[in-house]
């Protein structure tokens, strides 16, 4: 199956009122892992390198080219996404090697420089026929829309698509990166409220630390993306340290690399399920 569109993803979820997937790439393993566990339950998927990855790697083309190869040969719609990248430069590497989709993240700059740099990176990806998703959050604050207790205001937001053209927000509703516990308590109101003012998809950033009934509840609400990378990667940990623990001699990277592929595979299968599924958009079903 070719390579999909990110919008061609994202859009008929929006309007069918269930999530989409979209989970970080930081080795081919978890590419090949994401795919496996997506092509389990025939449903598409989008496959994001953070601009932190590309630190990790020394470059974008390494990385991006093994993820774009592993996407095109997958069996079910797959999109290639550059998550949080604030470097133009960048952003134009993404383009040029193929990528559907790029998040340019301006939210620390106050409001207006937000929105000017948000619309020029638009201009240019959107001739390139490339889906934006831009971050609205704590205006010229320095830890931007995760940080605690920010909230993004719908008027806002509906101001901020109009005006850069963006083809998704990533919006401020609870959630912050990195955490290891699933326990963030999410502003569903709100999640109404935006989804009823902004004219284009909502994103979840900071998904790992939010429970399976609150992310269905948040699906149910109005968030279609929803972007997971930790918890994976605490999935792909505890499987290698397992085996590692069960096994001192062990050094053939394959065997202990395979078994965090294994793990991630199940989990996303099993997380696409919440989200594309009927229970997906029904929190009581989901919490039976």
């Amino acid at each position: 199956m070719p390579l999909t569109g990110t919008g061609e993803i994202v859009a008929p979820a929006r309007d069918g009122g269930h999530g989409v997937g979209a989970f970080n790439v930081i080795q081919l393993e978890h590419a090949e892992a994401i795919v496996a566990g997506a092509e389990g339950v025939g449903a598409p998927v989008i496959l994001q390198i953070s601009e932190n990855a590309v630190r990790y790697h020394g470059g974008l083309a390494p990385i991006g080219a093994a993820t774009l190869a592993v996407a095109r040969a997958a069996g079910v719609p797959v999109a290639v996404h550059l998550d949080h990248a604030t470097d133009r430069s960048l952003v134009r590497q993404a383009v040029e090697l193929g990528f559907t989709s790029v998040m340019f993240d301006a939210s620390a700059l106050d409001y207006e420089q937000n929105v000017r740099a948000t619309a020029e990176v638009v201009a240019f990806c959107h001739e390139a026929g490339v889906w934006v998703e831009a971050e609205l959050g704590e205006v010229g604050g320095k830890d931007g829309v995760h940080a605690p207790g920010v909230r993004t205001d719908p008027g806002e937001g509906a101001a901020f698509t109009r005006r850069t053209g963006v083809d998704a927000l990533a919006v401020a509703v609870g959630t912050s990166h990195a955490m290891l516990t699933r326990d963030a308590v999410l502003d569903l109101e709100l999640i109404g409220a935006l989804r009823a003012a902004v004219p284009v998809p909502l994103v979840l950033h900071g998904s790992s630390g939010v429970a399976d009934e609150t992310l269905a509840a948040a699906v149910a609400h109005g968030m279609t993306k929803i972007n997971i990378a930790t918890h994976l990667n605490k999935a792909f940990t505890t499987a290698v340290r397992h085996r590692l623990t069960a096994d001192s001699r062990l050094v053939d990277t394959r065997v202990y690399l395979g078994d965090g592929r294994t793990a991630v595979t199940a989990e996303v299968s099993r997380l696409l399920r919440l989200l594309t599924e009927p229970c997906g958009a029904d929190p009581a079903a989901v919490a039976r």
